[in-house]
Order: structure tokens, then sequence, then C-alpha cells
């Protein structure tokens, strides 16, 4: 009886199994989410033809807002830029690391914020992308200062090359290649020559490397001088200067703690004054827009010789 019992059943089992592979053969294939799964190569392309023309005619619901941040527009404002002739994006790296006792570290990025903005407003024909908060460096020093952030050399070229990539196949013409932090330079270059090959005549990718004026001939700190601020920049051996700390000042005064160094007694870097607040700020005014102004030649140059 027992063997009998256990015939039955092997039989059923055995029964099921060929009934749900029958079934799994049979059936017609089943397609992903969208119903795309087992669309061939040549029809997810069509498909996302479609979709893409479809958007390219949808009609923008309200006024766009007046920014020249592609992270502060909607993907519709962005479209219509470019179609209204913003046919230039701007890829601008900064950095996160200290800035001696005083300065958040994000500094580079508020300079980036205040510069890339006149930047952009002056050329009148472009748009910024988000920026590279982190430069290309050694992460692996077991010694780096606190608050410091470095990407390998080939990360940071590789999150470039992808953000560059993506203004291509939005619609740019033109991406230009900005660095704030010395950090960035051999970087910036290496993907503008990289790409440059490989894009042909489909848009054109251009390192300026006058964007970073800081030091040498006709710089930032010859432009302090110049403007009766006698500072020798190195004079107390921090990561901070006195054209750096008027620009943050002009941002937010609390990125160089200004408060607390007024109360502190410490409202001085490298033997100048910071106050008062006002005569400091207005600098910073002037620094913008000196080095707007000398990136806004050297684009204007750059992009001329390529078209």
């Amino acid at each position: 009886m027992r063997r009998t019992q256990t015939a039955v059943v092997a039989i059923s089992i055995l029964t099921l199994t060929l009934t749900l592979t029958a079934r799994q053969t049979t059936s017609p294939p089943t397609q992903g989410r969208g119903g795309r799964g087992q669309q061939t190569p040549e029809q997810r392309e069509a498909a996302a033809k479609q979709a893409y023309e479809r958007e390219l005619a949808l009609p923008r619901p309200v006024p766009a807002r007046d920014s020249v941040w592609i992270e502060e527009l909607t993907y519709l404002e962005v479209r219509d830029a470019i179609k209204a002739g913003k046919t230039t994006a701007l890829v601008v790296a900064g950095s996160t690391e200290q800035n001696g006792p005083y300065t958040s570290t994000g500094k580079h990025q508020y300079a980036i914020r205040l510069v890339g903005e006149a930047i952009a407003r002056k050329l009148g024909n472009a748009l910024i992308a988000p920026i590279v908060p982190i430069e290309a460096g050694n992460p692996e020093n077991k010694y780096l200062s606190w608050g410091s952030f470095y990407f390998t050399p080939e990360t940071f070229q590789a999150v470039v090359r992808d953000i560059a990539t993506s203004l291509k196949n939005h619609g740019f013409k033109h991406v230009v290649l900005l660095g704030d932090s010395s950090g960035n330079t051999a970087g910036l270059r290496a993907v503008a020559q990289e790409l440059s090959a490989r894009w042909g005549d489909e848009a054109r990718i251009l390192h300026v490397p006058e964007y970073y004026n800081w030091t040498g001939r006709g710089s930032v700190r010859q432009f302090v001088n110049d403007n009766g601020i006698p500072e020798n920049p190195t004079a107390e051996g921090i990561h901070d200067e006195y054209g750096l700390t008027a620009v943050m000042m002009l941002a937010d005064p609390r990125i160089v703690r200004y408060d607390e160094r007024l109360k502190a007694g410490k409202a001085t870097i490298n033997g100048i004054s910071i106050e008062p607040k006002d005569k400091t700020i207005e600098m910073g005014k002037k620094i913008v827009e000196f080095r707007a102004n000398v990136a806004v030649e050297a684009v204007k140059k750059a992009t001329a010789s390529t078209r």
C-alpha cells in the first residue's frame, strides 16, 4: 500500500512538473515594465526617440525662472534656454578643503556661485552645470586635514567627462571647463583634450585656464594691491588671504566667522584689517567683477576660435 501511494505521489509530481514546463514553453514571452522587456535594440532606440520628440514639442506650462544654474531650472526651462540660444555650458570645478582657522571648507563653491553667475550673465548665452565640489588629489593620505576631500585623478576626470558628455547630449554646442582651485587644472585639461578628439565637430569642449587667476601677473593678488591693500598673502602662513576673505564676506560674512573674530580681536588677515565690514564687502564685489571680466574675455576668445 505504501509503495502504491509513493508511486502515485511521484507520478503526480512528475505530471505537474511537465505541465508547468509546457506552459512556460508555450506561453507568449512576458515584457518588462512599460512593455519593453523583449524589445530589440532598434525598437528601444525608436521608442526612446519618439518619447524624446514628444517632450521636445511639449509646451512649458508656466513662465521660466530667471536663473543661469541648470539645477535651479526645470528640464523644460533648460530645453527652451538652449533653443533660445544658450548653447554654452560652463562646468566649474571647486574644492572642499581646509582654508585656515576662520574660513569654511566650501570656500571655492561660494566663490563659484558669485563669479560663475557673473560670467554666465555677462556671456548671455551660457548656463552653468552643477558645481564639481571636490578636486583631484590623494584620498588615501592618512594625514588629510579635517574637512578635506579628494577624488583620485581618475575619478575626477571621470566625473567631469560624464558631466560634459551629458551636456553635449542636451544640445550644448560649447562646453567650457573652469577650475577654481589649482588641483583642478591638470584634470580639466586632460578631459578637454580627450573629448575634443572624440567629439569631432559634434560639439566643442574647452578648458579655459585664465579663470584661475589668483597669482602671477594680472592676478587677483595684484588687483588687490593696486586697489591700495599692500598685503603679503603668505604673512601668516595659512591657507587664506584678504582677497579670498573679501569674496567670502560678499557671499556671507559668517563664512569667515566675521562676528566671532571681532569679539576675539582677530578681525585681520595677514596684518590687513577686514573692518569695516562694508569696505571689505565692496572689495569683494570688485574682485568678483574683475575675475568675471577676465574669464568672459577668455571664454569668448576660446569659443570664437573654434566656430
